[in-house]
């Protein structure tokens, strides 16, 4: 399994890893490295905190992704592996935004009411799909679980400081910070929503209750209103 700080270490000596880049794969391919089966001049790594915590990590540890341990490797690579790591860390430590984990359903007491500010914020989410169709993150709305999980890949999003201009497909939604903050700003009031390609529901609770249920209508001038709906 990959971990955040994934490298490749050449035979040369030099370890190439990009940031944001977790897969050994994509890093072969990115740097346009045939992936030979017969004696290679590389070697997959991986550095990752022994507690699973990268925003409280305890100790880093080094191992070797391979189940052949190349020949010409020795302990000097190792060393090379973590001379990369620290640079890594110093990119990490500039852009990751160092705060608690919050669980929303378990950690957050949902609202008592739906109230208008909660339905502003759905109706900001929902411009977000729409305005990320025929992107990856269009899939993530195909049914009730997927769009459950854009919240999730939007909430884990605002753990990083990044200029407006990195966030891939956003480019229509208008906003100057972080583009899924509507999600994030429900999560932290107890409320995930989801949808079902027609309907959007807003969950919460223990049990992920639903708490409020309807439609997000598109008017001809491209602005969009709620329809009747059901709250429980």
């Amino acid at each position: 399994m990959c971990k955040a700080f994934s490298a490749i270490v050449l035979e040369s000596g030099k370890v190439l890893w990009q940031m944001g880049i977790d897969s050994h794969d994509d890093l072969l391919r990115k740097f346009g490295i045939a992936d030979k089966d017969i004696k290679p001049n590389f070697a997959r790594i991986e550095i990752s905190p022994d507690n699973g915590n990268y925003l409280k990590p305890d100790k880093w540890t080094f191992k070797l992704d391979e189940q052949v341990v190349p020949p010409w490797w020795n302990p000097i690579y190792e060393k090379y592996a973590h001379d990369a790591h620290k640079e890594w860390l110093k990119k990490l430590n500039r852009i990751l935004v160092k705060k608690p984990i919050v669980h929303p359903f378990r950690d957050v007491k949902p609202p008592k009411k739906i109230t208008k500010k909660h339905l502003s914020l759905l109706k900001q989410w929902d411009s977000v799909r729409a305005s990320v169709r025929d992107s990856v993150w269009d899939s993530l709305w195909a049914s009730v679980g997927d769009s459950l999980w854009a919240s999730v890949r939007a909430y884990i999003g605002s753990f990083f400081r990044l200029p407006r201009k990195s966030w891939k497909y956003t480019e229509n939604i208008k906003c100057k910070g972080y583009p899924f903050q509507s999600a994030v700003d429900l999560w932290m009031m107890g409320l995930v929503p989801s949808y079902d390609g027609k309907v959007w529901q807003l969950h919460g609770g223990l049990k992920a209750d639903v708490l409020w249920r309807g439609e997000i209508e598109e008017k001809k001038n491209g602005s969009s209103e709620l329809s009747k709906s059901t709250s429980s």
